[in-house]
């Protein structure tokens, strides 16, 4: 029974230009260092220069591991099924529905291409957003620094959700302004 190993993980902490920081540059060789273990066939980016110097960064530390991009890593307008909280409807306030369409497609495709076993044993890092992140998780989970296994026959596993054990306190960026950081 083959099983497909992804190590999905957000791009490193980028500047409002969507360039990579000091510190996502930091926090991406700390994830690079971790993964170098791993037997890793392949990293799979979007095409967004936070996520592609991402993968590069992770590509240096696996040597001979193709780096390529998959559209279908895209950051764009979540999907939001039909059985979303009612309150998360004001998040997507201002999304007409061709972009509502476009997203439901791309969630699909994503789904469509990696969440499924391979033919054969593989290790995939994928460098992608926090929502195609949360939407690969939650496909696993089938609910409204990651790592999935998706078996032939059997439900998939979560192995590891936002883990950053492998990042000191002070690296661990969410995203979000300061504060309190977990």
């Amino acid at each position: 029974m083959a099983t497909r190993h992804l190590y999905v993980v957000r791009h490193g902490a980028a500047d409002a230009f969507g360039e990579l920081t000091d510190i996502g540059q930091r926090q991406t060789e700390l994830l690079a260092e971790r993964l170098a273990h791993l037997p890793v066939d392949a990293v799979w980016h979007s095409a967004l220069p936070r996520a592609v110097r991402s993968a590069r960064i992770i590509g240096e530390h696996l040597r001979g591991v193709p780096v390529r991009e998959a559209a279908e890593l895209i950051d764009h307008v979540p999907h939001v099924p039909a059985q979303a909280p009612p309150a998360w409807a004001g998040f997507f306030d201002g999304y007409d529905p061709a972009e509502a369409a476009e997203g439901e497609r791309l969630a699909d495709a994503l789904t469509g291409r990696f969440a499924r076993p391979a033919e054969s044993e593989t290790h995939e890092v994928l460098v992608t957003h926090a929502y195609q992140v949360a939407w690969l998780v939650r496909h696993a989970l089938d609910a409204a620094m990651t790592a999935i296994e998706y078996y032939d026959g059997a439900a998939p596993a979560l192995l590891l959700y936002n883990d950053m054990g492998h990042l000191p306190p002070d690296l661990r960026w969410t995203g979000f302004g300061p504060g309190v950081r977990p």
